[in-house]
């Protein structure tokens, strides 16, 4: 380990938690906090109506008085959902660490019996094969105030089969319980940026909208879309990911529209007068009739202010063709609409872009190629235990300098 990773000020083998102090970090002893409570350093610790009380356990190194951490079997005990709750784990679970896999807890009470629970290593994350690594920022807000030095991989940047993509340093006690977490955050979010990237790189300068948080759970869509701009996309649909990247959602308008106002030329003259003047005119024109002709028929009543239209013709109608864009964009220019641009959305893979760009594409939805990207699965391996170099058989012991790597935390 070069002198520059190591944490300032401590010497060989000291790392955060070793010097007397203790931050961060989460501790049993508390009932399951209610909604609200972080379950961490600063947070009011306050039972839930229902909850058992998880007490009586040795706190956990660095965790402040009081806080929740599922890091005993008592504690385990007292993870009880109610049944009229959603599925998806609350910011407050994770950062519990109720959403770990259970040989963690299983862990810390060996180790907490053995005396070691505190005991100072270097873990490396890597990445099992290639990709466009994302979820970066996401680990970090979870590690964030405990007791640990953090160097990354920046986001967005390509990544090799076994590369160190984060390297963490502290008391095994501090961060151990969330390897579930922080692996998944990576993988996944890693996958999708990946696919994105691929998109991205066919379409080259023709625009790439994420339009896949349909397709994946609502807890993990903004994480999706989020990685989506992350790989290169350039914009997404779902609101709240957009916001996370400082993006402002971008889209356009769905059937159910056009369905329940019964014309897309109405549909299309509403739009015009409520969106705000910076909101582009988009309409989609395959719901009722042949694509071609609602498309000049739109055009003609919109003028300049209609900037496309979307084809999003269904599989049971043959879907969008290279032929139908051609034609689209055709009839558009011989009415006096040339500036019209055509969006094509639905199925949407790397294979059929070359294609349907060569016949005048100018933009893509993309959803389910991205939102159904297998995660680039992570490892999380100790390296260094109190400054000694360790590996399991087969890896090479200690960690190795990366210039990639850059501290973080």
């Amino acid at each position: 380990m070069r002198d520059s990773e190591r944490l300032p000020g401590r010497p060989e083998g000291a790392l955060p938690g070793q010097d007397g102090h203790h931050g961060g970090g989460l501790g049993a002893g508390a009932p399951w906090p209610a909604a609200g409570d972080g379950g961490r350093p600063g947070a009011a610790p306050g039972p839930a109506a229902g909850r058992p009380a998880a007490g009586g356990d040795p706190a956990t190194p660095g965790a402040a008085p009081g806080a929740f951490l599922v890091d005993s079997f008592r504690a385990l005990q007292a993870v009880r959902p109610a049944p009229d709750r959603l599925h998806s784990a609350t910011h407050e679970e994770i950062r519990s660490g109720a959403t770990t896999d259970v040989y963690f807890v299983k862990t810390y009470e060996v180790l907490r019996h053995l005396g070691a629970l505190d005991t100072p290593v270097t873990a490396d994350i890597f990445a099992n094969r290639p990709g466009i690594l994302c979820g970066v920022e996401e680990a970090l807000q979870l590690l964030q105030g405990l007791p640990v030095a953090v160097w990354a991989v920046d986001e967005g940047r390509p990544v090799e089969a076994g590369q160190v993509v984060m390297r963490i340093q502290g008391p095994y006690g501090a961060f151990g319980l969330y390897e579930t977490a922080l692996l998944g955050m990576l993988a996944s979010a890693t996958g999708w940026a990946t696919a994105a990237r691929r998109i991205k790189d066919v379409a080259g300068d023709a625009p790439v909208i994420c339009f896949g948080a349909r397709h994946v759970h609502p807890a993990v869509a903004p994480v999706m879309e989020r990685a989506a701009l992350v790989g290169g996309m350039d914009g997404a649909s779902c609101i709240l990911g957009a916001r996370l990247a400082g993006r402002d959602p971008a889209g356009t308008l769905p059937h159910a529209v056009m369905l329940i106002a019964g014309d897309t030329l109405v549909v299309a003259q509403a739009a015009d007068r409520v969106f705000p003047p910076e909101e582009r005119r988009v309409v989609l024109v395959d719901t009722f009739q042949d694509e071609a002709v609602e498309a000049v028929r739109v055009a003609a009543a919109l003028g300049r202010r209609l900037a496309a239209v979307r084809l999003d013709t269904p599989s049971e109608r043959g879907g969008v063709t290279p032929g139908l864009v051609r034609e689209v964009k055709a009839r558009l220019a011989q009415a006096g609409f040339g500036h019209v641009q055509v969006i094509v959305s639905g199925g949407i893979t790397p294979d059929r872009i070359p294609p349907l760009r060569e016949a005048g594409a100018d933009a893509f939805g993309v959803g389910s190629y991205v939102s159904a990207a297998p995660p680039v699965d992570m490892t999380m391996d100790i390296k260094e235990v109190a400054g000694r170099p360790v590996a399991k058989r087969g890896r090479i012991p200690g960690a190795a300098p990366d210039p990639r790597l850059r501290r973080r935390l």
